[in-house]
């Protein structure tokens, strides 16, 4: 949840994180056996559960809860940029 003197993250739901699920340890275990999350519509580029998607797919929360301490709000947002831009 964004705070008031915060951006929402700057996500394009392009999907790339979400067909690539086994790259990342916190998120392996979505992977339904060919990389792509268990949870991804392919055809229409969004994500059947999304009211109810897993913490480590809601970027702000998990991202409070778990790494406000070792990044401002701006490094988290280009650390992740940088690493969709490679995906």
């Amino acid at each position: 949840m964004p705070s008031s003197n915060r951006q929402a993250f700057p996500c394009s739901g392009c999907g790339k994180c979400c067909s690539r699920v086994h790259q990342s340890a916190e998120t392996a275990w979505l992977d339904r056996g060919d990389g792509v999350c268990r949870n991804y519509d392919e055809a229409g580029k969004q994500c059947l559960i999304y009211a109810d998607r897993p913490l480590v797919c809601r970027v702000e929360e998990y991202y409070l809860q778990h790494l406000s301490t070792q990044f401002t709000w701006g490094e988290f947002v280009k650390i992740n940029l940088d690493i969709c831009a490679a995906l």
